[in-house]
């Protein structure tokens, strides 16, 4: 007859867990970087933030005191509010005609083939390969009354008399959306290598027709790309400065170009200084919201 045989379990005492012990090796290496940052970024910002708290006077220069008397007349002067409205009007429409051509491109570019696709690539971010100030002079010769586009469209019969492009909203937000339309092709292009060609294949195989393909399943994953590239078209189209000043001319102000007047026509550093924080508050807010936007919108696509 069996009989079970049963072992004691030897008694433990209370386990001693070893204090875990913080790696610092990733901060160390991080540091140079973190110097890097706030020598060359975070020191001119605050410095610039500290300067626009100081008053101005034409026989007094710049006194050192601490005031809020810039914010207070940029928010009572109307002149300011058409500048900054002149600024977001513009980059709100640089955005818009960047997502309407850049989005497409990047798809016809990715369904093409070697070497076409390269090639057609390379044509895509060539204006980020020449200088902004000889790509917006470029510009200026084609917008002028007796430049190509316009004698072309009089040759044409088109137009009897030359279109004001120099010195307009119109010819800025052109040369704008010339040269960021790229970053835009840029982040769609990424956004649609997560999308498989085969799926595609499958809603056209099921019945699906080409333009359904394209909404319901091409799109849901190219508004993310098109979401990210928004953000850095609006940030780089609010904060252009060589562009508008050559286009636009004196007579178009946006808040880059004021803030530049201010620091060097009129000395007035404070007020330049004001300008320019707020410039850069308002592109933080925005592309914050966006990236909100942008961030729901993954969690939607792809979870």
């Amino acid at each position: 007859m069996a009989t079970d045989i049963h072992t004691p379990t030897p008694a433990t005492g209370p386990t001693t867990t070893r204090p875990e012990t913080r790696n610092w090796t990733p901060y160390l290496l991080s540091l140079p970087a973190l110097a890097l940052f706030a020598t060359l970024l975070v020191v001119p910002l605050v410095m610039t933030a500290l300067l626009s708290l100081n008053s101005f006077g034409f026989y007094t220069g710049i006194e050192n005191v601490w005031r809020l008397d810039n914010y207070l007349e940029i928010v009572r002067d109307d002149y300011f509010h058409e500048v900054f409205l002149r600024t977001f009007r513009i980059a709100f429409l640089v955005t818009l005609l960047s997502a309407v051509i850049g989005a497409p491109e990047a798809y016809i570019l990715r369904r093409m083939r070697a070497p076409w696709r390269g090639i057609c690539l390379l044509i895509v971010l060539g204006p980020l390969l020449i200088s902004v100030v000889s790509r917006t002079l470029g510009w200026a010769l084609l917008f002028g009354s007796t430049g190509l586009i316009n004698q072309g469209l009089m040759g044409v019969g088109l137009i009897a008399t030359p279109i004001e492009f120099m010195y307009t909203e119109t010819g800025v937000v052109i040369a704008l959306t010339h040269v960021l339309v790229p970053f835009m092709v840029l982040s769609v292009w990424a956004s649609l290598q997560r999308l498989d060609p085969q799926v595609e294949n499958a809603a056209l195989s099921l019945g699906a027709k080409p333009f359904t393909v394209l909404r319901r399943v091409v799109l849901p994953q190219v508004v993310p790309g098109i979401l990210s590239g928004s953000i850095i078209v609006f940030a780089l189209a609010a904060s252009a400065f060589a562009t508008p000043a050559i286009i636009g001319g004196r007579r178009l102000k946006v808040a880059a170009t004021l803030a530049y007047d201010e620091f060097l026509n009129t000395l007035n550093w404070p007020l330049g200084a004001a300008v320019a924080v707020l410039l850069l508050a308002a592109n933080i807010v925005i592309i914050v919201g966006c990236n909100r936007l942008v961030e729901r919108r993954y969690k939607q696509v792809f979870e």
